[in-house]
């Protein structure tokens, strides 16, 4: 057995998280025929739940998110790639 500490990191989880959360609400955005770009701006910027459809849960999942964490996300996965 290993006697050594292991490093618990919550970034992980909360950028998979915040990714599975973005696509899922993309693609119910996209197969209802809306611009999902457009619209995912329009909520981020005025965070109005009514810029996301319901289908397939969507509206729900994006409210799920922290609005500041998500932009930090976007900001920081831009930069970095």
């Amino acid at each position: 057995m290993l006697d050594c500490t292991r490093k618990f990191d919550l970034t992980q989880d909360k950028d998979r998280k915040i990714k599975e959360t973005l696509t899922a609400v993309y693609d119910a955005l996209k197969e209802k025929g809306y611009n999902p770009i457009n619209q995912l701006v329009g909520y981020i910027l005025s965070e109005d739940p009514t810029y996301i459809t319901n289908y397939n849960n969507a509206r729900a999942l994006i409210r799920k998110l922290d609005r500041d964490e998500l932009l930090q996300e976007l900001v920081r996965h831009y930069l970095t790639d």
